[in-house]
Protein backbone atom coordinates (compact mmCIF):
# COMPACT_ATOMS: atom_id res chain seq x y z
CA UNK A 1 0.00 0.00 0.00
CA UNK A 2 1.38 3.41 -0.99
CA UNK A 3 2.06 6.38 1.61
CA UNK A 4 2.16 9.11 -0.86
CA UNK A 5 -0.58 10.03 -3.43
CA UNK A 6 0.43 9.60 -7.21
CA UNK A 7 -1.11 12.79 -9.30
CA UNK A 8 -2.92 11.75 -12.72
CA UNK A 9 -3.10 14.54 -14.84
CA UNK A 10 -6.64 17.15 -13.51
CA UNK A 11 -9.43 16.60 -15.39
CA UNK A 12 -9.99 19.95 -16.29
CA UNK A 13 -6.18 20.52 -17.58
CA UNK A 14 -6.70 17.14 -19.88
CA UNK A 15 -10.04 18.65 -21.37
CA UNK A 16 -7.59 21.69 -22.47
CA UNK A 17 -4.92 19.51 -23.76
CA UNK A 18 -7.55 17.49 -25.41
CA UNK A 19 -8.22 20.38 -27.71
CA UNK A 20 -4.56 21.99 -27.66
CA UNK A 21 -1.61 21.33 -25.86
CA UNK A 22 0.19 23.61 -23.74
CA UNK A 23 2.56 24.26 -26.47
CA UNK A 24 -0.63 25.78 -28.33
CA UNK A 25 -0.57 22.94 -30.69
CA UNK A 26 -3.85 21.07 -31.83
CA UNK A 27 -4.73 17.70 -29.97
CA UNK A 28 -4.11 15.43 -32.77
CA UNK A 29 -5.46 11.73 -31.57
CA UNK A 30 -4.82 8.49 -33.41
CA UNK A 31 -5.13 4.88 -32.30
CA UNK A 32 -2.08 2.97 -31.00
CA UNK A 33 -0.66 -0.37 -32.69
CA UNK A 34 1.71 -0.94 -30.12
CA UNK A 35 1.43 -0.82 -26.22
CA UNK A 36 3.34 0.04 -22.91
CA UNK A 37 3.59 3.68 -23.23
CA UNK A 38 2.55 5.30 -19.88
CA UNK A 39 -0.94 7.55 -20.03
CA UNK A 40 -0.58 10.48 -17.26
CA UNK A 41 -4.66 10.58 -17.45
CA UNK A 42 -5.47 7.32 -15.87
CA UNK A 43 -1.52 6.20 -14.82
CA UNK A 44 -1.59 2.94 -16.45
CA UNK A 45 0.50 1.63 -19.85
CA UNK A 46 -1.37 1.78 -22.94
CA UNK A 47 -3.20 -0.78 -24.46
CA UNK A 48 -3.05 -0.99 -28.29
CA UNK A 49 -6.12 0.12 -30.07
CA UNK A 50 -6.77 2.34 -27.54
CA UNK A 51 -7.17 5.95 -28.80
CA UNK A 52 -4.90 8.56 -27.52
CA UNK A 53 -2.40 11.85 -27.85
CA UNK A 54 0.79 12.70 -27.62
CA UNK A 55 0.93 16.42 -25.82
CA UNK A 56 2.81 18.59 -24.58
CA UNK A 57 2.22 19.54 -21.02
CA UNK A 58 3.80 21.98 -18.64
CA UNK A 59 2.54 20.37 -15.04
CA UNK A 60 4.94 23.06 -12.83
CA UNK A 61 2.26 25.51 -14.79
CA UNK A 62 -0.84 24.67 -13.91
CA UNK A 63 0.37 23.64 -9.96
CA UNK A 64 1.86 27.06 -10.04
CA UNK A 65 -1.34 29.05 -11.18
CA UNK A 66 -3.31 27.30 -8.85
CA UNK A 67 -0.89 28.01 -6.17
CA UNK A 68 0.05 31.71 -7.22
CA UNK A 69 3.97 30.25 -6.93
CA UNK A 70 6.62 31.66 -9.63
CA UNK A 71 8.88 29.04 -11.10
CA UNK A 72 9.95 31.54 -13.87
CA UNK A 73 12.77 29.26 -15.99
CA UNK A 74 11.57 26.06 -14.13
CA UNK A 75 7.95 26.30 -15.77
CA UNK A 76 8.90 23.60 -18.86
CA UNK A 77 6.82 21.80 -20.79
CA UNK A 78 7.27 18.25 -22.60
CA UNK A 79 5.36 14.91 -24.55
CA UNK A 80 2.78 12.66 -22.42
CA UNK A 81 0.56 10.49 -23.70
CA UNK A 82 -3.41 10.57 -22.58
CA UNK A 83 -6.16 9.18 -24.01
CA UNK A 84 -7.97 11.33 -26.63
CA UNK A 85 -11.09 11.54 -24.93
CA UNK A 86 -12.13 11.29 -21.37
CA UNK A 87 -11.46 8.19 -19.60
CA UNK A 88 -12.21 6.99 -15.67
CA UNK A 89 -8.78 8.22 -14.27
CA UNK A 90 -7.09 6.25 -12.61
CA UNK A 91 -8.31 3.67 -9.90
CA UNK A 92 -8.78 4.95 -6.54
CA UNK A 93 -6.04 3.35 -4.35
CA UNK A 94 -3.85 0.22 -6.92
CA UNK A 95 -1.72 -0.04 -3.75
CA UNK A 96 1.52 0.47 -5.34
CA UNK A 97 2.94 3.86 -7.88
CA UNK A 98 2.47 3.86 -11.48
CA UNK A 99 5.34 2.82 -13.60
CA UNK A 100 6.78 1.15 -11.03
CA UNK A 101 8.80 -1.97 -13.09
CA UNK A 102 11.56 -2.94 -10.86
CA UNK A 103 15.62 -1.51 -12.85
CA UNK A 104 13.66 1.72 -14.29
CA UNK A 105 15.40 4.95 -13.64
CA UNK A 106 13.51 7.73 -12.21
CA UNK A 107 14.26 10.95 -11.32
CA UNK A 108 12.56 12.30 -8.39
CA UNK A 109 12.67 16.68 -8.63
CA UNK A 110 11.46 18.16 -5.75
CA UNK A 111 10.05 21.63 -5.92
CA UNK A 112 9.69 24.29 -2.97
CA UNK A 113 6.90 26.80 -2.65
CA UNK A 114 7.75 28.91 -5.23
CA UNK A 115 8.26 26.11 -7.86
CA UNK A 116 11.96 26.16 -7.58
CA UNK A 117 14.36 23.48 -7.84
CA UNK A 118 15.57 22.13 -4.59
CA UNK A 119 16.80 18.89 -5.15
CA UNK A 120 16.81 15.87 -6.72
CA UNK A 121 17.59 12.40 -6.14
CA UNK A 122 18.03 8.99 -9.04
CA UNK A 123 15.96 6.34 -8.07
CA UNK A 124 16.53 3.00 -9.94
CA UNK A 125 13.25 1.18 -8.79
CA UNK A 126 13.84 -1.60 -6.55
CA UNK A 127 12.55 -5.45 -6.34
CA UNK A 128 10.06 -3.74 -3.58
CA UNK A 129 9.31 -0.70 -5.46
CA UNK A 130 6.39 0.80 -3.50
CA UNK A 131 8.85 0.50 -0.09
CA UNK A 132 11.51 2.15 -2.38
CA UNK A 133 8.77 5.13 -3.58
CA UNK A 134 7.83 5.57 -0.16
CA UNK A 135 11.39 5.82 0.81
CA UNK A 136 12.23 8.56 -1.51
CA UNK A 137 9.34 10.49 -0.86
CA UNK A 138 9.81 10.60 2.61
CA UNK A 139 13.36 12.17 2.07
CA UNK A 140 12.19 14.47 0.08
CA UNK A 141 9.62 15.74 2.44
CA UNK A 142 11.95 15.11 5.08
CA UNK A 143 13.30 18.87 3.50
CA UNK A 144 10.41 21.56 4.60
CA UNK A 145 11.38 23.27 1.82
CA UNK A 146 9.95 20.80 -0.71
CA UNK A 147 6.22 21.19 -1.81
CA UNK A 148 5.89 18.84 -4.27
CA UNK A 149 7.84 16.43 -6.24
CA UNK A 150 7.74 15.19 -10.15
CA UNK A 151 8.74 12.22 -10.81
CA UNK A 152 10.64 11.60 -14.47
CA UNK A 153 11.59 8.74 -16.52
CA UNK A 154 15.52 9.07 -17.12
CA UNK A 155 15.47 7.63 -20.31
CA UNK A 156 13.70 10.07 -22.07
CA UNK A 157 12.83 12.64 -19.04
CA UNK A 158 9.19 12.31 -19.11
CA UNK A 159 7.18 13.47 -16.66
CA UNK A 160 5.74 10.44 -14.82
CA UNK A 161 3.59 11.99 -12.29
CA UNK A 162 3.39 14.46 -9.10
CA UNK A 163 3.46 13.57 -5.38
CA UNK A 164 2.85 16.49 -3.36
CA UNK A 165 3.19 17.30 0.44
CA UNK A 166 0.70 15.25 2.80
CA UNK A 167 -1.42 17.41 4.47
CA UNK A 168 -0.46 18.66 8.11
CA UNK A 169 3.00 17.75 7.39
Amino acid sequence: MTTYTARPIEPTALARLRVVDDAGQPCVPYTATEGGSPLRCCLRAVAPGERIALVSYAPLRRWAAATGARPGAYDEQGPVFIHAEECAGPPADSGAYPFDRPGALRTLRRYDSEGRIVGGRLLEIPAEATEGFDKAFAEAFADPRVALVHVRAVEYGCFQFEVRRPQGS
